[in-house]
């Protein structure tokens, strides 16, 4: 099946990268619009200025889907990623432009119910403990079953490959039915302390802050908003004190709009003062930190999913 506006497509790599428009992209960002979408190479060569390139918008995970609106002659697919809620951008979620190889028709027949990634970083192989074929697979990716695990190792129908692909069965587990545990959350994104700050990364190789709270919440099979404003409208305010560790702070300067999120770890008490889990765009990397005056002076708000 090809490609075609008006329908939905899936996402073929392991991390397709959503640009602002064709036009944007930049010498650097080569290796991202492969069609292996190579983003360990692609984030190990941005300096620390490239890293905050706003031609970044977001980026899908493998199996993510998408609504294409349009197709140019040149490869670029204008898409709306139906999965990451973008309500002041588009009521059908976040827009943006990719590379159409990096896209693959829906298959309307395959209903199954999908398993989601627990690993941080794992590849898919060709067979149990054979070649990898698809490397860099993220946490929070949902892969649809294609058999019972064998000797450890389960097979998955992954889109754009003509056969199944297996991963270690104990990298799979079930989306949860009811909300998840907001340590277990907390502890989902303490595994990517120390990622590169990317603005727009949603993926171990790198993130930013609102970025970190979907992922964490995404590998729960909960679908929060993309950015940090719209979390804020998604999820439940909390008197200031009221917070524990797994909840939200948002942070905006007087008179704008939020512009950055952190994850409660540790709540002020005695002697001790409030601590957060954020991907920093001043430190270019994730962090777990006491929360600095300066970031305090613009807490604006704490919120619980």
């Amino acid at each position: 099946m090809e490609l075609q506006p008006g329908r939905e497509a899936l996402v073929r790599v392991a991390v397709a990268t959503l640009w602002s428009c064709p036009e944007a992209i930049r010498p650097i960002d080569g290796p991202a619009l492969t069609t292996g979408a190579d983003i360990p190479t692609w984030v190990s060569g941005m300096d620390t200025e490239q890293q905050v390139g706003d031609c970044v918008l977001s980026q899908l995970l493998l199996g993510e889907r998408v609504l294409v609106t349009e197709l140019r002659a040149d490869g670029w697919a204008r898409v709306v990623a139906v999965e990451q809620p973008a309500a002041k951008l588009d009521p059908r979620g976040y827009p943006g432009w990719l590379p159409a190889d990096q896209l693959v028709a829906v298959d309307p027949a395959r209903t199954d119910d999908p398993l989601v990634v627990d690993a941080t970083i794992t590849a898919l192989r060709a067979h149990p403990d054979g070649p990898v074929v698809l490397p860099g697979v993220i946490v929070g990716t949902r892969l649809v079953p294609a058999g019972p695990a064998r000797n450890g190792w389960r097979p998955v129908h992954v889109p754009g490959q003509p056969a199944p692909l297996w991963l270690p069965d104990g990298q799979l587990v079930p989306i949860p039915i009811g909300p998840p545990e907001a340590a277990d959350v907390l502890a989902v994104a303490q595994r990517l302390l120390h990622v590169a700050y990317i603005w727009g990364g949603l993926s171990a190789y790198g993130i930013d802050c609102s970025g970190l709270v979907h992922l964490a919440w995404r590998r729960f099979g909960v679908l929060l908003p993309r950015d940090a404003d719209d979390q804020a409208v998604a999820t439940n305010p909390l008197p200031l004190g009221a917070e524990r560790p797994g909840d939200l702070y948002f942070f905006a300067r007087p008179g704008r709009k939020i512009h950055h999120i952190g994850i409660v770890t540790a709540v002020a008490g005695g002697r001790g003062s409030r601590r957060m889990l954020h991907a920093c765009y001043r430190r270019r990397r994730v962090v777990e930190e006491p929360m600095p005056a300066d970031r305090a002076a613009t807490l604006v708000g704490v919120h619980r999913v």
